[in-house]
């Protein structure tokens, strides 16, 4: 399955929901906030932009932000948004494209690093991340910590989420370290669609290692962008790699 044929124009239509869910003021504001303290006045890259969520309000911020986006649709909603002008963009893998210039910030929000699906390309990743970042510079990773102690003895599966007319169920296969996110939504008839989307899950330590390989070290850790302590039983992670220099 090609992210590219998951993120098509019936994603995209759904994906942004003003002022609620991930575009909710409290889950938005401290993100741009935090980014905003970050670029310190320069340039900022959005590894895999999407429609914008993140870096529309962070260029209203004043901050010159760029992007990468593999998907066509999600970029058509971006560019309903703003022009090229304002927020450039170069078509392309994340973990491959390069964008003109040098950047004081990259970013990768909301769990999209496990959309790459194999370890070596997250690596390129981070390595890319690097060829874009000035001496100095910062890369900030937004994921999830994989869930596996919910996991019920023998069981590869877990509800995420159950609410009315929706369902989601994760698979996860533990020996190649990849989890299948399963999303039934309910009509009022009696058929269901289900939509599909892998990932490569990711532990922190390994993220080290990989900013490590891409001559990156981490500089802080935190359970969200506002900056509460991570710990044992923390969800999700902001994680922050600097470039020598």
């Amino acid at each position: 399955m090609r992210q590219e044929d998951i993120w098509d124009d019936e994603v995209a239509a759904q994906y942004d929901t003003p002022g609620v869910g991930m575009f909710a003021p409290e889950v938005l504001g401290p993100t741009v906030d935090r980014l905003v303290a970050l670029a310190g006045g320069g340039r900022a890259l959005e590894l895999a932009v999407g429609t914008g969520r993140v870096a529309v309000p962070l260029a209203a911020r004043g901050v010159p932000v760029a992007g990468i986006e593999l998907s066509r649709p999600m970029l058509a909603r971006l560019r309903a948004k703003v022009d090229e002008e304002t927020l450039p963009v170069v078509v392309g893998d994340m973990a491959t494209a390069r964008v003109p210039g040098e950047f004081s910030l990259v970013y990768l929000v909301f769990n999209t690093i496990a959309n790459l699906l194999t370890q070596d390309e997250q690596v390129a990743c981070f390595r890319n991340a690097a060829r874009h970042l000035l001496p100095g510079g910062r890369f900030v990773v937004e994921l999830w910590v994989p869930e596996l102690r919910r996991l019920p003895p023998g069981s590869d599966a877990l509800v995420f989420h159950s609410g009315p007319g929706y369902l989601g169920v994760d698979t996860y296969d533990v020996l190649e370290q990849q989890v299948v996110s399963h999303h039934v939504r309910f009509g009022d008839g009696r058929e269901a669609r289900v939509g599909r989307t892998p990932h490569r899950y990711v532990w922190p330590a390994e993220l080290d290692l990989m900013a490590q390989l891409a001559g990156m070290m981490l500089e802080s850790r935190h359970a969200d962008w506002a900056g509460a302590p991570f710990t044992a039983d923390s969800p999700s992670h902001v994680s922050l790699y600097r470039v020598a220099g």
